[in-house]
């Protein structure tokens, strides 16, 4: 008897907020497993509710009007729920810190003044 997958929301349910770290994934295809620590998606570690509600926002592209028509309620209700999702989750910086070793080749090819490569080796550029 195959066994049924469970979902993340049961998942999500099951764990009430609390962290957790997924020690195996099998591949459902083939059936190879992997084992180690992974950590979840962080949309993942939201509660069904909130799920959802990032869910709608993405389907809705966006859009507050259609939020508060999907849920009934009101632009500072919506407001207010993206505020506190939001607290919740760590954003990808998109324009990362250059690493040690691109300062120092900018350094030596002259693209850059000692002080601006000291300035961003310690992060103040």
């Amino acid at each position: 008897m195959a066994e049924q997958a469970m979902d993340w929301q049961e998942l999500t349910n099951l764990t009430r907020g609390q962290p957790f770290v997924v020690e195996r994934v099998r591949m459902a295809g083939n059936g190879v497993a992997i084992e180690g620590e992974f950590e979840p998606p962080q949309l993942a570690l939201l509660n069904v509710e909130d799920q959802v509600f990032v869910t709608a926002f993405v389907r809705c592209h966006g859009s507050i009007k259609e939020m508060e028509r999907i849920f009934g309620v009101s632009y500072p209700t919506i407001k207010s729920r993206l505020n506190r999702i939001t607290q919740m989750l760590d954003f990808v910086e998109t324009d990362p810190a250059p690493s040690r070793a691109d300062v120092i080749d900018r350094l030596r090819r002259g693209e850059i003044t000692p002080q601006e490569a000291v300035s961003e080796l310690e992060g103040r550029a």
